[in-house]
């Protein structure tokens, strides 16, 4: 998929966030190795340690139906301001993906892009747990 289309598809998950607390919405689309593509939207909690990123949702859906193996990722936001996943979603990208893994951040009228291994050095790995 081309990068304009996985943005847009984070775009569009956009529309289903569920943030009446923050109301800053937030969109990921998540392409396999296949080129099925899962998006995800972050969904709010009044106990906010318990809400869910757009990403970590993306990631549930293509682990649930199967797939473990990802090319990219795109993350936006409904400001379009260039967020970054957060530490807690890079880790959980570094379970699945080796450090080049593509993550596009739309900013407005660019997309900025990062590889995992970039966002996240020395990752906790299986290797560093001796496993």
């Amino acid at each position: 998929m081309d990068d304009e289309d996985l943005v847009a598809a984070a775009r569009e998950a956009t529309a289903n966030a569920h943030v009446p607390y923050s109301e800053y919405q937030v969109g990921a689309a998540l392409e396999t190795a296949d080129g099925t593509v899962f998006t995800g939207c972050n969904i709010e909690n009044a106990n906010y340690s318990n809400s869910l990123h757009a990403e970590e949702v993306a990631i549930a859906e293509a682990v649930k139906n199967g797939h473990d193996e990802f090319a990219q990722v795109a993350v936006t936001s409904s400001e379009r301001d260039g967020v970054l996943p957060c530490g807690m979603c890079r880790q959980t990208f570094t379970e699945f993906c080796d450090d080049d893994f593509r993550v596009l951040c739309d900013e407005a009228d660019e997309l900025a892009e990062y590889r995992l291994g970039d966002l996240l050095p020395d990752a906790i790995t299986a290797e560093t747990l001796g496993r």
